[in-house]
């Protein structure tokens, strides 16, 4: 199915770059960003808790919600900067299960929050149990 989607995604922007250059506009089809993403992402806010893993002092967890949760990674926000060299110990609860996900993260991305205050943080999963990865696909299907 992602195959499928990319396929008609690529011939859809190569039908839409021919409309506009047939209107005598120019694309710089170099310019033209392609989802990287290898996992749909479904728009849950659930509660997450993570913490530094850093060699220095112990970092203290912080609580937060997520905004979206796909097989690869999350999304969070966060009230602090976070550097993206760090990696990140998290816990997330998924609804109807009682033990929480547990997953190491490298942080892909940081940027201010759309509504001003804050951080949205962008995370791939870098080491998860086989186990824990099925269960959030079991979740993202449901969802």
């Amino acid at each position: 199915m992602p195959t499928r989607f990319l396929y008609l995604f690529t011939i859809q922007s190569q039908v839409l770059i021919k409309q506009i250059k047939k209107e005598g506009l120019t694309v710089n089809e170099s310019k033209i960003v392609k989802e990287q993403r290898k996992s749909p992402r479904v728009k849950t806010s659930i509660p997450v808790r993570y913490k530094e893993l850093r060699d220095e002092a112990e970092t203290v967890d912080v609580g937060s919600l997520t905004c979206d949760v796909s097989a690869g990674g999350l999304r969070f926000t966060t009230d602090k900067l976070i550097s993206t060299a760090c990696r990140l110990l998290l816990e997330f609860d998924i609804p109807s299960l009682t033990k929480p996900i547990k997953a190491v993260s490298k942080v892909a991305w940081i940027q201010k929050a759309n509504m001003g205050e804050g951080y949205e943080v962008g995370n791939e999963f870098v080491d998860i149990t086989q186990k824990d990865q099925e269960l959030i696909a079991a979740f993202l299907r449901r969802s």
